[in-house]
């Protein structure tokens, strides 16, 4: 499944300072759909260079990341179970910021 995966407020940074991804993503097991869950999965093990902690606490993003599906709110499409289609574009976007 081709999706566009977008990183910044400043997480990019954990992803060789490259801001936008394009990647193919297949769901797990052979199961009939992708999900949220199993793409920050395959995000930590094939994007996250470094720190992976500062993006993901568990099996979720960390408190602070504003996460957009095709510019919405996951929070409102199901969070983790948030289904995935061709050609999403997937936003993260750390709101913490130091001063």
């Amino acid at each position: 499944m081709q999706l566009t995966l977008e990183f910044g407020g400043g997480l990019e940074l954990l992803c060789d300072s490259v801001k936008i991804h394009n990647v193919n993503v297949n769901p797990e097991n052979g199961a009939a759909k992708l999900i949220m869950k199993d793409l920050l999965a395959w995000v930590r093990a094939n994007l996250i260079k470094e720190r992976p902690e500062m993006f993901m606490k568990g099996d979720s993003v960390r408190p602070g990341i504003l996460v957009l599906v095709n510019d919405c709110d996951w929070e409102l499409s199901g969070q983790l179970d948030t289904t995935l289609e061709e050609k999403d574009n997937v936003v993260f976007i750390s709101t913490l910021h130091g001063g």
